[in-house]
């Protein structure tokens, strides 16, 4: 699984490298800490009346770099794909939140923003993982061109609208957005199960039937469930808590450690 969120643009409408220091420029936030196409000035010299470029140095071709460094409170950001270069693939999507049909390679491109080389290992830590998110969020805001926004953990693709508007709230201290930074899908058994949870927590949720059956309420229950664990950090014994609806519940982990399981006590 690839590490970082994914940003879909029509075909042709990606952003280069001056787009990038524009945004820079208009965001107190980041900063561009490494332009590739800097690094090395193209200078000319001449071979019997040819202009060559002199040795050592880079082509124009070579120059026209598809990525940078940003810099955001501290953390450094990948942000790959920029035009005129070739960008990305759609990820595999299966969640869709606020779209109205799959964003498909034969209509998206994307650009590929990730942690950077030094925070390599520590890409699933939540002081990284919300650097990147804001960062993302800064970008949306941004670029107009943007039409989704894809997180593979989760399998899922959200609006433009819908994630600037969710990730907005849970940075500025409101709820987690179990509902696009993870995502449901019922298992064979009838269970409701979490998908991407594992990336922040190291374990999914599981709601058991018969508490499954009802598939809305389940989900709205695993929203609140989700939030909770995000604060507290998972579960590791057996614990009871108070459903929404009154009823007490049993919160425990699966054998494997792998699964939050939840039922009716």
């Amino acid at each position: 699984m690839p590490h970082g969120v994914f940003l879909l643009f029509a075909k042709g409408k990606r952003p280069s490298v001056g787009d990038i220091k524009d945004f820079v420029a208009s965001n107190p936030v980041v900063s561009l800490v490494h332009d590739p196409s800097a690094d090395a000035p193209i200078r000319l010299a001449s071979n019997h009346g040819e202009p060559v470029a002199e040795e050592g140095l880079l082509d124009q071709s070579a120059n026209e770099v598809s990525w940078v460094e940003l810099l955001r409170e501290g953390l450094a950001f990948d942000l790959n794909g920029l035009a005129p270069g070739d960008g990305f693939a759609v990820p595999n999507v299966e969640h869709l939140f606020d779209l109205k049909e799959q964003p498909g390679t034969a209509r998206f491109e994307a650009l590929h923003l990730a942690p950077g080389y030094h925070l390599a290992g520590g890409e699933r830590t939540m002081p990284v993982a919300r650097g990147l998110i804001a960062l993302a969020c800064d970008l949306v805001q941004h670029f107009a061109g943007i039409e989704a926004i894809a997180w593979p953990p989760s399998k899922s693709a959200s609006s433009r609208q819908y994630f600037e508007s969710v990730t907005t709230a849970w940075l500025g201290g409101g709820p987690f957005p179990a509902l696009g930074l993870t995502a449901f899908r019922q298992t064979f058994d009838g269970a409701l199960q979490s998908v991407g949870l594992d990336f922040w927590l190291d374990q999914e949720l599981r709601i058991e039937p018969p508490l499954s059956t009802d598939k809305v309420a389940a989900t709205r229950l695993g929203v609140r469930l989700i939030n909770q664990l995000m604060i507290v950090g998972g579960v590791e014994g057996s614990e009871r808590i108070v459903a929404p609806d009154g009823s007490r519940l049993v919160l425990r982990p699966s054998r494997n450690g792998k699964f939050i399981r939840v039922w009716r006590e």
